[in-house]
């Protein structure tokens, strides 16, 4: 007797299945083969398949993997096969080819040159399988062979190159409606709105502005959106006549920064008021940068600080300081771990990605405003996208053999 799926059976002999295949996985980078073989009336729980490879087809083999008959199907490999109801009747496993080595020249731990075997590239493998029940072990006549190859596109992420398109196509469209329309709509940010408020605030006291680009240089992306919001920020002080201090932590930032606010001073037609000396360089170490920022703090008692950009540990320290002096404070960071402790400390905060939109928001560049809304776009089509499949993989649940249903499914599969 042998153990079935549905309870025990009468002895079936174990006849090792002759349509043994190997083929190339489709959409990969060249580095394994496919093998497939047809589901056989013994397959159930205590029955494996045994795969052996080698360089030749007469040998010698050698035992590579140990596969259960019941699991492993091609059905299971939809990225793969696609989905069809004949696929559950065909094994198929990924498997790693022999390579051909080379020797290349490695310096090690110590220093010193040595030589070591890399792989160079796959070579023609030949692959032998057999079928046990635990106690024998049969050998199918068939060897199959191959060698992988490197595929120009992976069809199993044909679901994120439909996004792409989508979002390209959302992208011009919307940046083409911003040159129509740079004053289209956006949804107001209450940090953003208080910019004016906490500018106009300091004029009243006679007391200066203080503005931080954050932890990184020019080249980060959250830095460039604290720029364009300090060209917003250095207009509206330039046209009350306030004074605005910009310490930095990068010699580069800092240039950027003092360029910016001078342009910002000549649109407003005050290029004599710019003092370049209150956009300066304090420290590239984080505490010693830090430091610096609190000395100003306790020491010019500004009425207004701006924080915007990406920092780190000395976020809680800058706003705490700020606070004590009594001054206003708008921040704005894209590190999920900074954030809480500037909505406690401060009066406004930008929260994530509203950094980047009140760039947009105050620049009112067409391109920015053009990305800003095409991104929307693009997360309500997502939105869309997974109402629709979490429902088809739901009622694919309930009809398996419904191909329709399978379809969808696989195409809504983050691979």
């Amino acid at each position: 007797m042998m153990p079935g799926m549905g309870g025990f059976t009468e002895d079936i002999e174990l006849i090792p299945p002759t349509d043994f295949k190997a083929m190339d996985t489709p959409s990969d980078d060249g580095g394994t083969l496919l093998l497939t073989w047809s589901r056989m009336p013994y397959d159930s729980p205590g029955i494996e398949y045994i795969i052996y490879r080698g360089e030749s087809k007469d040998g010698p083999f050698t035992e590579v993997e140990k596969i259960d008959s019941d699991k492993n199907f091609a059905s299971q490999m939809t990225q793969y096969f696609g989905f069809s109801i004949k696929n559950r009747n065909i094994h198929a496993y990924k498997v790693q080819p022999l390579w051909k080595m080379k020797t290349v020249r490695r310096r090690g731990a110590d220093g010193r040159w040595q030589e070591a075997q890399v792989q160079d590239y796959p070579v023609m493998t030949y692959f032998h399988i057999g079928v046990t029940d635990g106690k024998t072990i049969v050998m199918s006549p068939t060897v199959a062979s191959g060698v992988p190859v490197a595929n120009w596109f992976r069809h199993d992420r044909t679901n994120g190159l439909i996004i792409l398109v989508a979002m390209f196509f959302f992208l011009i469209y919307y940046i083409s409606k911003a040159q129509r329309n740079p004053n289209m709509f956006l949804r107001k940010i209450p940090g953003i709105d208080a910019v004016d408020e906490a500018v106009g605030r300091a004029t009243e006291m006679g007391k200066p502005i203080l503005y931080s680009t954050g932890y990184y240089d020019i080249t980060e992306l959250s830095t460039i959106c604290s720029v364009n919001i300090l060209a917003h920020v250095a207009k509206k002080v330039a046209q009350y006549d306030s004074r605005l201090i910009v310490p930095s932590k990068w010699p580069v930032a800092m240039t950027v920064c003092q360029e910016v606010v001078r342009e910002a001073y000549i649109n407003a037609g005050r290029p004599d008021a710019f003092n370049p000396n209150d956009i300066y360089f304090i420290a590239g170490e984080q505490y010693s940068y830090t430091i610096g920022v609190d000395s100003i703090m306790v020491r010019e008692k500004p009425a207004a600080n701006f924080f915007l950009g990406t920092f780190a540990a000395e976020a809680l320290i800058l706003a705490e300081t700020g606070a004590t002096t009594g001054a206003i404070q708008i921040s704005g960071t894209d590190s999920i771990y900074q954030i809480p402790f500037f909505v406690v400390a401060c009066d406004y905060c930008l929260i994530g990605e509203e950094l980047y939109a009140a760039s947009a928001y105050l620049a009112r560049n067409p391109r920015l405003v053009g990305s800003l809304k095409s991104q929307d776009a693009g997360k309500l089509l997502l939105f869309i996208a997974f109402i629709i499949g979490t429902i088809m993989v739901t009622l694919g649940a309930f009809y398996p053999q419904s191909e329709i249903f399978q379809v969808i499914k696989n195409f809504f599969t983050v691979r």
